[in-house]
C-alpha cells in the first residue's frame, strides 16, 4: 500500500451517443490472447545515468530478464540476468551506472530480495539473501553513486529496519534501527533518512529525524492518510515536497520546511490529485508536475522544462511518462501511452529535440483491430461524479453484451490508455465499462473517504448506477452484463453475484476476498501499520459493531443467493489475499449445491505472473465469457502448456475446458 496518490486534469465531458440496438460489431480479426497478455518483446527502457547504456526486460528463453546494449547499438543488447522463473518485472540503474539493480519473489510470496548485477562481467549478487525477509528499496543518490539504501524486515516481521548496501561488495550496515513503528522513510541526497510516517488511531504523522530522535512534523488527520505523503527531500535538506490535501480536498503539491513545519502551496488542480512530480536528477530541483482527470496534463514549473513538454506532446501525445535520466538531464527515456497504439519508448535528446522511437512494447499488435477507449463521466445516485472508460468493439453501432470491469485496490485508479483487457473484451465483441467507483484515489479526500465502511453499500452502489448509465445510453441491456476483476475487483465480483445476484449475467473473481474478518485476520505482518487504516476504512474486527459490519458486508455470509454462472481464479502463494479466501466461498456454495469453477495456480501469488499462467487463465476466461455472453473465443490451442493450473472445481461448467484438460495429461 501507497501513499502517494494518482492525480489529474480536466476534459470536457464526451457523452456517449444513444446508439440503435441490434446492430454487432463487424467481424474483425481475433487478436492472439498471447499477443495481448503473453510476454512483452521489451518494455520498461531505462538509460543508465551516465549515458552510456540502455536497458529493458525482455524473454531470455522465455522468461523476463534484464538486457543492456550500448546506446547507440541497441541491437547488440545482451542479457545480464538468467531469472528461469517468474521472470524479472522491475529494474533500476545505480547512479554510477555500473550495477542493475532488481527485485525478485519466490512463487508470488512478495518477499522481495534485491539483485545487483555487474554490467561488466554479469556477475548477479544477492544482495539481501534473508530467507522470508522483504526487502524494499527505499531510495538511491549521485551524491552516494556506489549505494542503496534498503528496508528490511530481518529483526522483527512487521517492521522495516534501514540499511545501507555497498552494491559492489554486498557489504550491509545498519543505519536505523526502526523501534518507532515507522513507515515510508524518505532519504536525502546523503541517503540520510530524515522523514518517515507513523500510523495513529486517529490519522497519521509525518516526523522529522533530529539529533534528539524522531519528532513530528506534521499531523495527518483521518480524512487526509491516503491523499497526504511525502515525496522527497530536496537539495540542500532544509525543505521537502510532499502531497497533501490538509486543509483542501484535492491533494496538493506543497513544501515543508522541515525546521518550522511551515508548508506553503506549489500547485495544485481542483478537480484531481498531483499525479507525479518531475525532479531534476541531481539536485532534486522541482521542474514540473502531471495530474490526471480524465486524461494526464502536464504543468512546467521549470521554464525549460515547458519547451520539453511541448515538444514530447507533439511527438508522442500527451499521454506520455519520463522513465528515466542520465544524470546530466540532457537525455530522457519516455513511455508514450495511446489506447489504440499500445504502449512505446522514446529516446529524447533535449538539446536538439529530437525524439527516437526505441522499441513498441508488444510490436505483435501492429496493425491488430485495437479500439479507442473513450473518457466517460457517469452521475451516481447521491451525487457524485464517477470518471470512467468505456471500450467498444471495432465498428460497433449498437447495444452489446457488457463486461464492467472493477479496478483492484480498491485505493486505485482506472486510467485513460491501452489496456490489455479492454482491448481483449472489445475484440471478442463485448463493449468494456471502467469506473472509478467511490474510494478510488486521485479525485480528491472527500471522494475517496466517501468509500469509508462502504464496501458492498455505496461502493457497489456506484457500480450498479454505472451499468444502469449503460443501459439508459444504450450501449448495452440488462440481461446481458459481466463483472470482472481482480483483489478488490474480485470481491466487488463476489458482492455483485451475492448482495445483488439477478444484475450480473456471470462473474469472474480473481484473487478476490469473501471474508472480510478473516481477510483483515491473515493480512501479511508488514502491513501492521496499515492495520488501524484498514479498520477505519473497512470495519474494526476489534469491536462487535465491527465484527457485525463485517460479516454484514462479506459475499461468504451470502453465499446461498448466488445464482449465476461463476469463475474464481487464485494464487496459492498470495500474501495478501490468503487461497483460503477463494476456498471457503467454493466449499460454501459446494455445500449448498451451487455450481462454480475454481482454478488454482501454486506458484503464483496475487495476480498471476508467468505468462504460461495468464494465458491458461485468459483461455478460460474467454471461453466462460462465450457460454455466458455470447461473444466470440479464440480455441485453446497450446494456451495450457507450461502452466501450473489445478482446476479445483467445475470444469464441465467451462465449454471445452474437459477437453483441453484432457489434452494436457
Amino acid at each position: 500500500m501507497t501513499r502517494s496518490l494518482l492525480l489529474a486534469f480536466v476534459l470536457a465531458f464526451m457523452p456517449v451517443a444513444v446508439l440503435p440496438a441490434g446492430t454487432a460489431a463487424p467481424e474483425t480479426p481475433l487478436i492472439a490472447r498471447d499477443a495481448l497478455f503473453g510476454n512483452p518483446e521489451r518494455t520498461q527502457a531505462r538509460i543508465s545515468p551516465d549515458g552510456r547504456h540502455l536497458s529493458w526486460i525482455a524473454p531470455r528463453d522465455g522468461v523476463l530478464n534484464v538486457w543492456v546494449a550500448p546506446v547507440g547499438d541497441p541491437a547488440a543488447a545482451r542479457a545480464v540476468t538468467n531469472d528461469r522463473q517468474r521472470g524479472i518485472r522491475q529494474h533500476f540503474w545505480m547512479p554510477n551506472g555500473t550495477h542493475v539493480l532488481y527485485l525478485q519473489d519466490q512463487g508470488g510470496d512478495e518477499n522481495w530480495r534485491l539483485h545487483g548485477v555487474e554490467i561488466a562481467t554479469g556477475n548477479d549478487r544477492d544482495l539481501t539473501p534473508l530467507p522470508g525477509v522483504q526487502a524494499q528499496l527505499i531510495g538511491l543518490s549521485p551524491e552516494r553513486p556506489g549505494t542503496a539504501l534498503v528496508g528490511l524486515n530481518d529483526r522483527v516481521p512487521e517492521w522495516h529496519d534501514v540499511y545501507e548496501i555497498d552494491v559492489a561488495t554486498a557489504e550491509r550496515k545498519l543505519v536505523l534501527k526502526n523501534e518507532e513503528n515507522l513507515v515510508g522513510f524518505t532519504e536525502d541526497l546523503q541517503l540520510v533518512p530524515r522523514l518517515a510516517s507513523r500510523s495513529l488511531a486517529d490519522g497519521d504523522e509525518i516526523l522529522r529525524r533530529t539529533p534528539a530522535g524522531w519528532e513530528r512534523v506534521l499531523k495527518v488527520g483521518q480524512a487526509d492518510t491516503l491523499t497526504t505523503g511525502a515525496l522527497t527531500i530536496e537539495q540542500g535538506g532544509r525543505t521537502a515536497l510532499l502531497q497533501s490535501s490538509v486543509d483542501r480536498n484535492t491533494s496538493a503539491l506543497v513544501r515543508l520546511d522541515l525546521e518550522s513545519g511551515a508548508v506553503s502551496l506549489v500547485a495544485q488542480d481542483e478537480r484531481a490529485d498531483i499525479a507525479d512530480v518531475w525532479l531534476e536528477p541531481r539536485t532534486r530541483a522541482l521542474q514540473a508536475y502531471s495530474v490526471e482527470y480524465l486524461t494526464v496534463t502536464h504543468s512546467a514549473l521549470d521554464p525549460a522544462v515547458a519547451k520539453d513538454i511541448e515538444a514530447l506532446t507533439q511527438a508522442v501525445g500527451a499521454g506520455f511518462a519520463v522513465t528515466s535520466r542520465t544524470l546530466d538531464d540532457r537525455r530522457w527515456v519516455i513511455a508514450a501511452d495511446q489506447p489504440e497504439r499500445g504502449l512505446s519508448y522514446h529516446l529524447y535528446d533535449r538539446d536538439s529535440g529530437g525524439v527516437t522511437k526505441l522499441f513498441d512494447q508488444r510490436p505483435a499488435l501492429a496493425g491488430a483491430p485495437l479500439v479507442a477507449m473513450t473518457p466517460v463521466e457517469i452521475k451516481s445516485r447521491d451525487g457524485l461524479t464517477l470518471v470512467g472508460y468505456l471500450s467498444r468493439p471495432q465498428g460497433a453501432t449498437g447495444s452489446l453484451p457488457l463486461v464492467l470491469n472493477v479496478h483492484g485496490g480498491p485505493w486505485a485508479r482506472d486510467s485513460y490508455g491501452f489496456d490489455s483487457e479492454h482491448q481483449w473484451l472489445a475484440n471478442r465483441g463485448y463493449a468494456v465499462l471502467a469506473v472509478n467507483y467511490r474510494g478510488s484515489t486521485g479525485f480528491g479526500k472527500a471522494f475517496v473517504n466517501a468509500g469509508d465502511r462502504e464496501w458492498a453499500g455505496r461502493m457497489h452502489d456506484d457500480l450498479i448506477d454505472a451499468i444502469d448509465w449503460a443501459v439508459r445510453e444504450g450501449i448495452t441491456t440488462p440481461e446481458r452484463i459481466a463483472i470482472y476483476g481482480g483483489s478488490y475487483g474480485g470481491y466487488a465480483t463476489l458482492v455483485g453475484l451475492t448482495f445483488t445476484p439477478t444484475r450480473f449475467a456471470c462473474g469472474v473473481d480473481i484473487v478476490g476476498p469473501s471474508n472480510l474478518e478473516t481477510l483483515l485476520a491473515s493480512i501479511p505482518l508488514y502491513w501492521k501499520s496499515f492495520f488501524e487504516e484498514f479498520s477505519r476504512r473497512i470495519g474494526d474486527p476489534r469491536t462487535e459493531e465491527g465484527k457485525k459490519l463485517l460479516a454484514e458486508r462479506s459475499p461468504l455470509t451470502h453465499a446461498a443467493a448466488i445464482a449465476r454462472p461463476l469463475l474464481i481464479a487464485q494464487g496459492a502463494n498470495d500474501p495478501r489475499v490468503k487461497q483460503a479466501e477463494s476456498d471457503q466461498i467454493v466449499a460454501a456454495m459446494k455445500a449448498k449445491g451451487i455450481p462454480v469453477t475454481y482454478v488454482l495456480y501454486p506458484d503464483e501469488g496475487h495476480g498471476f505472473a508467468r505468462p504460461q499462467n495468464r494465458n491458461s487463465f485468459f483461455a478460460i476466461s474467454e471461453a466462460f465469457l462465450a457460454e455466458c455472453l455470447g461473444g466470440r473465443f479464440e480455441p485453446v490451442g497450446r494456451d495450457f502448456e507450461g502452466s501450473s493450473l489445478e482446476v479445483k472445481e467445475g470444469a464441465k461448467h467451462v465449454p471445452g475446458l474437459e477437453t483441453a484438460l484432457a489434452g494436457t495429461r
